[in-house]
């Protein structure tokens, strides 16, 4: 979908869905800045790179082959 994307991330358990997100969310803005000037004076004015929200949710017995297909299929509702 066009504004919004879907990662399939493994961590430790004892690694909070909430650190992840920030993490990831910190250093892609980074990057993404760093890469295109233009975009973070952009952002600079108008607010931040990411929106606040997120949905997380666990796999837990799910095979990781139906996670990706979930994912991929995704791509065709857009």
């Amino acid at each position: 979908m066009s504004d919004h994307i879907h990662l399939f991330i493994s961590t430790k358990p004892t690694v909070a869905p909430t650190d992840v997100v920030r993490s990831l969310k910190s250093i892609s803005a980074r990057e993404l800045f760093e890469k295109f000037p233009k975009l973070k004076a952009f952002y600079h004015r108008s607010g931040s790179l990411w929106s606040k929200g997120y949905f997380v949710s666990l796999v837990g017995n799910v095979s990781e082959e139906t996670v990706r297909k979930y994912i991929q299929e995704q791509k065709l509702k857009d």
